[in-house]
């Protein structure tokens, strides 16, 4: 099972970019589906991206055109490159790895928009 820690977080202005990366142990990371999921307050968590191990991607209708999620099986991340960023995108963003019945979460970072 992997073990995941985000980074990347942080304050950014209305119509910013960020980018969020999640570091992933483990020798078998490749086979991981990776997702992107945020919480705000008062708020679910939702599932925001996701990428298989082909490299197969999925977005939340909210972001697309907006984040893009890639995958670096070599080094074992995963990213969130976040354009147009809106107020309405503050959360805490959380990266989680899955396979089979294999579930793992990072601990989160915040990510804030706010001018």
């Amino acid at each position: 099972q992997v073990q995941l820690v985000e980074s990347g977080g942080g304050l950014v202005q209305p119509g910013g970019s960020l980018t969020l990366s999640c570091a992933a142990s483990g020798r078998i990371f490749s086979l991981y589906v990776m997702e992107w999921y945020r919480q705000a307050p008062g708020k679910q968590r939702e599932l925001v991206a996701s990428i298989t191990m082909s490299g197969t991607t999925n977005y939340v209708d909210d972001v697309k055109g907006r984040f893009t999620i890639a995958r670096d099986n070599a080094k074992n991340t995963v990213s969130l490159q976040m354009n147009s960023l809106k107020p309405e995108d503050t959360a805490v963003y959380y990266c989680k790895g899955r396979l089979g019945s294999l579930i793992s979460w990072g601990q989160g970072t915040q990510v804030t928009v706010s001018s």
